[in-house]
């Protein structure tokens, strides 16, 4: 992958780690990574040129030990509440535009999470497909206790797939924190890690994703989001069947047939 002039950013980076990856961290540690209006525009800029890249996966952190995001700056709700309804519902609009986008890039995203996840950095966390914790994660659906509900930043989505409704209501209505150890035991996160190991073991599982199929692995996340989305047993075999259908015709498959064949690593091309 050859080195990339991406935008210029004020909340957010971007590092190029090659085979195939990269890291994207929230970048205002003096602030807990706490998000700005400014950071929700970012997402979608960022989002926009990871596209262009030929990633196989993609790293989401936050700069500094304290906190992975924690939630909007207060220091700037002052914004949002001299706002009017139409201008707080485009402004709204961009914010879940720019998680979404993140949710949408075509290549898994991996959550190196450290400290405080909470508020719009719990939804931020959620818009990962893998989320490995350091013992010192922390999540919190605060949303509450500003007077705004868990309907955001498609929280309320997420977070009930992960852990169930029954779950998803009592964090949500608490607005308790979730520690790392139970996060993991409900399923909130994939893996408990050590802290100084929690960035290499992101990038161990994104070179464990890289060394697989770019057309299977982009395919099997778009499976699996869009039948989170449909309720019909149908549609999702439809889903798949195309799928599985359109991987026949590459050329990564038949290598890896022979590869496996063989008894070497196949060489995959994404073509």
């Amino acid at each position: 992958m050859t080195a990339v002039d991406f935008p210029k950013l004020e909340t957010l980076e971007i590092e190029e780690l090659g085979a195939g990856t990269a890291v994207l961290r929230v970048n205002r540690p003096k602030r807990m990574n706490a998000q700005t209006v400014r950071m929700f525009h970012e997402y979608g800029i960022a989002a926009r040129a990871l596209r262009d890249l030929p990633l196989r996966a993609l790293i989401l952190t936050g700069v500094g030990e304290r906190a992975f995001c924690a939630g909007f700056d207060l220091d700037e709700i002052d914004v949002i509440t001299r706002m009017g309804v139409r201008e707080f519902l485009k402004f709204q609009e961009t914010a879940t535009g720019g998680i979404q986008a993140i949710r949408h890039l075509p290549f898994p995203v991996i959550a190196a999470v450290h400290g405080a996840a909470t508020g719009g950095g719990l939804s931020l966390a959620l818009a990962a497909d893998i989320r490995l914790v350091a013992p010192t994660a922390k999540f919190s659906a605060a949303f509450v206790k500003v007077g705004l509900s868990i309907g955001e930043l498609g929280t309320s989505y997420h977070l009930t797939r992960l852990v169930g409704p029954g779950r998803a209501a009592e964090i949500g209505y608490t607005a308790r924190l979730v520690g790392a150890e139970e996060a993991v035991r409900i399923g909130l996160a994939n893996r408990l890690v050590p802290s100084e190991r929690l960035l290499d073991e992101a990038v161990e599982t994104a070179r464990l994703i890289a060394a697989n199929s770019p057309g299977g692995v982009r395919l099997s996340k778009r499976a699996i989001q869009r039948n989170q989305e449909i309720t019909s047993y149908a549609a999702a075999l439809e889903l798949e069947n195309r799928g599985q259908a359109l991987l026949t015709r590459t050329d990564d498959m038949p290598e890896a047939l022979t590869a496996f064949k063989e008894k070497r690593a196949p060489r995959f091309t994404g073509r």
